[in-house]
């Protein structure tokens, strides 16, 4: 007769000295643990923050936040309405901020979005800590070809307060980000030709290469100095990360991908020519890595801080009078109305992705049911960094309740700490944080 035992997932056993070891899966943790889900997150960022109109003005409806309550719900102002079709698989977050940001340069935001540091209090834009998509890579590279994917709209790493990535390794130090779809999807899809043979040796042989590299760029930065030391960890740092995926790559080559359907993406897709066309490709990119199982921690920086970069046009090129950055700026009504219309287009990407996202299929739910998508900014309106506007969408099979504009005035590195427990990943704190957010979206 079958027997009703049953042990938690997280069980282990003990020996001498006190050690302890977790149990491998066993029937007796139930289906639910056996058949276990894959856990993913995507951090999606936009510099400047979002429109948040003054009442004075008397558009609350182009707010950012919600403004209206209908039946009990929220109502979604006009700049998100196009994520209207996602309400039961989305929550708004209000008042988070980062207890660090007030001791920063203004425009270091997206460089502390997913680190919540300074954890001391340096000279601004010379310390970092690791970032939230990098411990959640650590927890997850065992399962997946890549450990994470860093994406952002201009290439790099840009520099210290004005970013081009929003990924920092475990030193605090910025990985660089791909903007080039093509690129990516060799990367991601097309793989080497020829045998497995012929694969192995060409990757033994890039190893080679790459540690040769690294031993004479280490020789060398101990000649350098200060800046431009900075400059060659920074490179030492890519190639460690390029060396970690190459290693990682090898036990993957007899496992076929998923097969899929890559034709209607548009890998000729430039920032400078359609950026609706240019993010609808970065999202199907996005969208096809998670459900191959490729990673399961993407991030993807879709506008840089204080008018950085080729994003900062992009209102210009959809008809609007003002760069992103000057926008974000206006105290006027007609300024951040205008500023709220673009939020508004960033809204229609999003929901795109989401729709794919709910498109592809996990073994349980939807990969966005296995997902946490993470949408905000550094910062709420010119640069200030409080009540950062924060959106979770996705992750139903990882406990997350939505349907919420949930408000509570606490440090977003305990929003971190939901996060990572509700992938499973059972740390005692991020950064500076004292705490989860409690009874909030997040059950567990």
């Amino acid at each position: 007769m079958p027997h009703k035992f049953k042990l938690d997932r997280r069980a282990v056993l003990k020996g001498m000295a006190g050690v302890a070891l977790p149990l491998p899966l066993l029937e007796a943790m139930g289906k639910e643990v056996t058949e276990e889900i894959p856990r993913r997150f995507c951090g999606l960022y936009v510099g400047n923050g979002m429109s948040l109109p003054f009442e004075k003005h008397g558009i609350d409806e182009w707010s950012w936040f919600p403004r209206a309550e209908k039946d009990g719900n929220f109502v979604f102002g006009k700049s998100t309405e196009p994520l209207s079709p996602y309400r039961d698989q989305l929550s708004f977050l209000g008042e988070l901020e980062h207890a660090n940001g007030t001791k920063n340069d203004p425009h270091v935001c997206s460089d502390m979005w997913l680190t919540g540091a300074p954890l001391h209090d340096p000279k601004p834009g010379t310390f970092n800590s690791v970032s939230l998509d990098q411990v959640i890579a650590r927890h997850t590279r065992d399962h997946c070809r890549q450990p994470s994917l860093v994406l952002s709209i201009d290439a790099g790493t840009g520099y210290a307060s004005r970013t081009s990535t929003i990924s920092y390794n475990q030193k605090g130090i910025p990985i660089p980000a791909e903007n080039n779809p093509r690129l990516i999807f060799d990367a991601l899809f097309k793989g080497s030709r020829g045998t497995l043979e012929t694969q192995r040796e060409k990757l033994r042989l890039r190893m080679k290469l790459v540690d040769a590299v690294y031993e004479n760029a280490k020789t060398l930065d101990k000649k350098l100095g200060r800046i431009d030391s900075q400059k060659m960890e920074e490179y030492l740092t890519s190639l460690n990360e390029f060396e970690t995926r190459l290693q990682a790559s090898e036990k993957w080559f007899d496992i076929p991908l998923k097969k899929q359907d890559y034709s209607h993406l548009e890998l000729n897709a430039s920032p400078e020519d359609d950026p609706a066309v240019y993010y609808k490709t970065m999202f199907d990119l996005i969208a096809l890595a998670f459900d191959a199982d490729i990673t399961r921690s993407i991030t993807f920086l879709l506008h840089r801080e204080d008018g950085m970069g080729i994003s900062d046009t992009f209102p210009l090129k959809l008809g609007l009078n003002h760069t992103h950055h000057n926008l974000s700026h206006k105290s006027d009504k007609e300024g951040m109305l205008e500023f709220a219309k673009y939020d508004r287009f960033l809204s229609k990407q999003l929901a795109y992705f989401l729709k794919r996202m709910n498109e592809f299929q996990d073994q349980s739910g939807s990969v966005l049911d296995n997902t946490i998508v993470l949408y905000g900014s550094g910062a709420s309106t010119t640069h200030r960094n409080v009540n950062l506007p924060t959106m979770i969408a996705g992750g139903a099979n990882l406990g997350l309740k939505h349907g919420q504009y949930w408000t509570g005035r606490t440090r977003m590195t305990n929003m971190f700490l939901s996060i990572l427990h509700s992938m499973g990943i059972e740390e005692e704190s991020f950064g500076d944080s004292h705490g989860t957010l409690g009874n909030s979206i997040f059950s567990v």
